[in-house]
């Protein structure tokens, strides 16, 4: 088995979504300025946007996808996401955390819902064979893991931009845990840091 990678991008000041997430706006009011890096610059939802990503962030994301097997992620990404279109963009099945499990996609989605995390990252790493497992937003599902010494690797996108309010990625979280830096990358949009989680 690989290791299980958990990724997410912030603000500045800890959040992971602005104000009012939710279906029609995922990342909430000004959210969206944390994923310029992923689109190449600046979007909005009602503008669309082209994906371009390019440079040091390209760089970033095709080496942490280059390993990626499977994926855990919880209900509320998928719901933000549209379930990115009905198919799975990402390498590997996409486990995804719901209560609500009866209206499971069709295999060939590439998604499958799963109701505890326990159970959606031993079936992760089952379809990822020697490749790593990805865990995804949101913010309590990598909590969730972390706090069940379940990863290997935390990385945190840190976009240029302080929302002063939305979800933060460590709220609430009590847990003592030494991470060591272990590849730095850095663009106009956003500064990436892949950390080994000591155990």
């Amino acid at each position: 088995m690989g290791k299980v990678i958990a990724s997410i991008t912030t603000s500045v000041d800890g959040y992971v979504t602005g104000p009012d997430d939710g279906p029609e706006h995922g990342l909430g009011r000004g959210g969206e300025r944390l994923h310029y890096w992923v689109m190449g610059g600046p979007w909005t939802y009602e503008g669309g946007h082209d994906f371009a990503m390019h440079g040091p962030d390209k760089q970033f994301y095709d080496e942490l996808v280059s390993t990626m097997a499977s994926g855990v992620v919880g209900r509320g990404m998928y719901d933000a996401a549209g379930a990115w279109g009905g198919t799975n963009p990402f390498p590997g099945t996409l486990f995804v955390l719901t209560h609500r499990t009866a209206n499971q996609p069709e295999a060939q989605s590439g998604f499958r819902f799963v109701a505890d995390l326990d159970t959606a990252l031993v079936q992760a790493a089952e379809a990822a064979g020697d490749g790593d497992v990805a865990v995804g937003g949101g913010a309590d599902v990598i909590r969730q893991a972390l706090a069940a010494g379940k990863v290997d690797e935390l990385v945190i996108s840190t976009a240029p931009v302080i929302l002063g309010a939305g979800k933060r990625l460590f709220e609430g979280f009590d847990r003592d845990i030494d991470l060591q830096v272990a590849k730095v990358y850095s663009s106009p949009y956003a500064t990436h840091v892949r950390y080994t989680v000591t155990k």
